[in-house]
């Protein structure tokens, strides 16, 4: 995504901006500072990101604005979750000083969504300071989730077609992620779940149930009267991923430093590369019962932060590098589903002990197939 040249950033478009109901409050109700002609008294306790807490919007957007702080995009927990699993209390510190040079700045506020591009691709007002209500999926969504989720679902990979929903639906971000959704991370447990207990916290976006599912949308699929076989006939046992998505990204080893020539923080993937692969379901739960589902490899290894002290990672081998995955990329027809044996008997598309990392083999047991499902017909 190319940067906003710097009148961008800093333009307020005066008759689209006034003729909006932020547009008639005075500018000093979000960013404090004073009225005044000169502008130093004016920029006097200016607030630059008035959103960037959630209170200033709380004061009109209360519902919206109630479970902020819980919020995955604003507690950026799903990465706690991770690196407390993998270390140890005492490198709680060392993490913390990386945490806060290479990943906070995935940390959203309001105005990331709805004001601004986020400041981790350069910042810059999208529509000269108007609010909108709608987030754009290229210029917010997609500017934070664009290398995997964004590249996949535009159909932005080298040969490799849009996903169906967009190419024939023209659905956008929140066509399936609602503002509810975003606005709080513990909406789809509040329908069966009382959240308000203090042992209740939603670490990662696959907390709970799927929130959407496929079956969302697709009431039928697997039921009776289903003109499908094979959805009657897999059910449960494989995620709708297994027969309808096409090649993703996987990364490997994510290292993270402070450049000697600039002085800024840096991150730096070993490789990124095109690929499928079935494994056994890691998540196999009430909401998640299937047998089988896609794996994508994180970008971790143990050196990851070994610039910020060494053996920060001791229990590395506590999760998965090889992780469950819901790439968007769905399509109606693929590769494996054009036949049984596309499939059944094909190792090529199943993660076996052969394809991973011999330093990864332990931590990946539970994801590996110990043996292809045989072909259909075979002895």
């Amino acid at each position: 995504m190319a940067p906003l040249e710097p009148w961008e950033k800093v333009f307020v478009t005066r008759e689209a901006f006034l003729a909006t109901s932020h547009g008639q409050m005075a500018c000093t109700y979000c960013h404090g500072g004073q009225q005044s002609p000169d502008m130093e008294t004016a920029h006097a306790g200016l607030v630059a990101d008035p959103s960037s807490k959630g209170e200033t919007c709380a004061t009109c957007h209360g519902d919206q604005s109630k479970h902020f702080e819980k919020s995955l995009h604003v507690s950026l927990s799903g990465y706690w979750d991770t690196l407390n699993a993998r270390s140890t209390p005492e490198n709680h510190k060392d993490l913390e000083t990386m945490f806060g040079n290479h990943c906070s700045s995935c940390h959203t506020s309001c105005g990331d969504c709805h004001i601004s591009q986020p400041g981790s691709v350069g910042g810059g007002f999208i529509s000269g300071h108007v609010v909108s209500k709608t987030p754009s999926m290229t210029r917010n969504c997609t500017a934070c989730h664009g290398s995997r989720v964004g590249n996949e679902y535009l159909g932005k990979n080298e040969e490799i077609p849009g996903d169906v929903h967009f190419r024939q639906g023209r659905m956008n971000c929140v066509s399936c992620h609602s503002g509810a959704e975003m606005h709080n991370s513990e909406a789809v447990c509040t329908q069966c779940h009382d959240t308000s207990g203090a042992a209740f916290q939603v670490t990662n976006r696959y907390s709970g149930a799927q929130s959407p599912s496929c079956e969302s949308c697709h009431e039928t699929v697997g039921k009776q009267g289903d003109p499908v076989t094979q959805h009657v006939l897999h059910g449960d046992k494989l995620a709708c991923q297994v027969c309808h998505s096409v090649s993703y990204m996987s990364c490997d080893g994510c290292h993270v430093a402070i450049s000697e020539k600039t002085g800024n923080p840096f991150f730096k993937t070993e490789r990124s590369y095109m690929n499928f692969f079935i494994g056994r379901n890691p998540l196999q739960n009430y909401h998640r019962p299937y047998e089988y589902v896609v794996l994508r490899h994180v970008p971790i290894s143990p050196t990851s932060y070994q610039y910020y002290g060494e053996n920060l990672l001791p229990n590395f081998d506590a999760l998965l590098t090889w992780a469950y995955a819901t790439p968007h990329n769905i399509q109606r027809k693929t590769p494996q589903n054009a036949s049984c044996n596309a499939c059944h008997g094909n190792p090529n598309i199943f993660l076996t002990a052969d394809k991973v990392s011999p330093e990864e083999l332990q931590a990946n047991q539970p994801v590996i197939v110990p043996e292809v499902p045989p072909a259909i017909g075979a002895p």
